[in-house]
């Protein structure tokens, strides 16, 4: 891509004129969370002054209540509970170690404030009101995100730069997740590749010299920054420009492969570095991820022990054949063991096709499926029980045994098929160094969204950035994936 320096001359004409229109989202966002914040904090005083019988909350607390909200305001702009929803799929999950800073923080302060003032706050008041407001506070930001999201003006309108391998599939990426509220519009590039088939309504609107007037005449919000043959100093050029028309800018790294889910960012007298966590965890780590593993899966067994015979029945009655199918899989070390499902699929179904599916969506160009799935339809063969069951992932369930077993865990990589290792290049065999997972990054982060080789990339990722945070992260986040699936069979 031959990169010409835009035109900066006319950038502050293009920014006074379009600089309203970006923050739309932004406004909306802020103000959204900012009632979600007050509401929840006056709920969760109303709970404590009821629990305590009014007590202790007479007129001239209440006054003092409502004249410290500023102050839990400013605290909440502190820990920067207002400014990161730019990034894609923000949630009230990723805010919940803040709102806990916030309401504890705030708790304390609060009660020695009234302490010194010779207000004594019963205990049980105190404890109610600091449980009551995490609660409270993290529900209505979830329903204010929700309700913001379903605003027409949240989708931000969004420029590729860069229609390469990975400029395309930044756009495929963005086509298949519209939740994430970034509706894309075209790409920028002076030599574009072929664009794919599942990208057609995707024009290429110009290059990269006349970024700013494509900017301006589509109303651009946001512009993602993909890779171009182009040099350094001209890429900086091309984001620099766009800086005075208050558009948000995203760059996608050059080893974006290697940057897992918690790298992090630091600095050496202002160069930002990305640190890589270590790719071998702690004993202790590790113990404490398997004591986890055994103390949630022995729980959940038993509390779903209905619902499993339940579906136990269904299946015998739906269709002749073994309840559970079983199936040899790789866990950690590349060890074999029998992975538990709940059969869905007639008995003595043919591999065959899966593994002919397996090869074809190999190839990251590989196009998806008619339901733009990478999942392999075969109707004739799933059951009406199976494919209910695969709706609701409830298939999986059986998995809990080989948790218990020690052979997987409740989060980690896909157990892969042997077979499919024949397809895997070298850095793909990372994903062995930890346990396979009922869930993971790529069941999360992409789900059948993903060719056969992102869903690799994606576990070996999570293999060299394994934390316990992420672990609790990725399964949090998992029933409202399910939930959203459109997913069919």
């Amino acid at each position: 891509m031959a990169l010409a320096a835009p035109d900066t001359k006319r950038r502050p004409v293009l920014g006074a004129t379009f600089a309203p229109a970006r923050t739309t989202r932004r406004r909306l966002v802020r103000r959204a969370l900012l009632g979600a914040d007050l509401l929840g904090l006056t709920l969760a005083y109303a709970v404590a002054a009821i629990t305590d019988d009014g007590k202790t909350y007479a007129l001239g607390a209440s006054i003092v209540f409502v004249l410290t909200l500023p102050l839990w305001i400013s605290g909440a702009k502190l820990l920067g509970l207002y400014d990161h929803d730019e990034r894609p799929g923000q949630s009230t999950l990723d805010d919940l170690s803040r709102i806990f800073q916030l309401v504890t923080v705030g708790s304390w302060l609060a009660v020695a404030s009234l302490w010194l003032s010779g207000t004594r706050v019963p205990e049980a008041a105190s404890l109610t009101f600091w449980l009551s407001a995490i609660a409270a506070v993290s529900v209505f930001r979830a329903a204010a995100r929700v309700a913001v999201r379903r605003h027409p003006e949240f989708p931000q309108d969004t420029l590729i730069v860069g229609a390469g391998d990975v400029g395309q599939l930044v756009g495929r990426k963005l086509l298949q997740h519209p939740e994430l509220g970034l509706r894309p519009i075209g790409f920028v590039d002076s030599e574009p590749k072929i664009i794919r088939g599942d990208l057609l309504g995707l024009p290429v609107l110009g290059a990269p010299a006349d970024i700013l007037e494509i900017v301006a005449r589509h109303d651009v919000e946001r512009v993602i920054v993909a890779f171009s043959h182009d040099s350094h100093q001209r890429l900086v050029e091309l984001i620099r420009s766009l800086h005075g028309l208050d558009v948000q800018i995203d760059l996608v790294p050059r080893l974006f492969e290697a940057v897992g889910p918690v790298a992090a960012m630091h600095a050496i007298e202002g160069m930002p570095l990305v640190t890589l966590p270590p790719a071998h965890p702690s004993r202790l780590a590790r113990r404490a991820k398997r004591m986890f593993d055994v103390v949630v899966a022995a729980v959940v067994l038993v509390v779903s022990l209905p619902l499993l015979a339940l579906i136990a029945w269904k299946i015998k009655r739906d269709s002749p054949g073994p309840v559970l199918f079983r199936q040899r899989r790789l866990g950690e070390g590349q060890r074999e063991f029998t992975l538990l499902k709940f059969r869905t699929m007639a008995a003595g179904t043919d591999d065959g096709p899966h593994r002919d599916f397996v090869r074809g969506i190999m190839d990251i160009g590989a196009l998806p499926s008619e339901n733009n799935l990478y999942k392999a339809t075969r109707p004739d063969e799933v059951t009406k029980t199976g494919a209910w069951l695969r709706r609701a992932s409830l298939d999986e369930l059986p998995q809990l045994v080989n948790v218990v077993r020690g052979e997987m865990s409740l989060v980690g990589p896909r157990p892969c098929i042997p077979y499919e290792t024949e397809l895997f290049e070298a850095h793909h065999f990372d994903r062995f160094l930890v346990p396979a997972g009922m869930t993971g990054l790529w069941q999360v982060a992409a789900r059948a969204h993903a060719t056969f080789k992102e869903a690799l990339d994606l576990d070996a990722a999570y293999a060299r950035n394994w934390s316990f945070r992420l672990d609790l992260s990725l399964l949090a986040r998992t029933p409202a994936v399910i939930v959203r699936t459109k997913e069919t069979v």
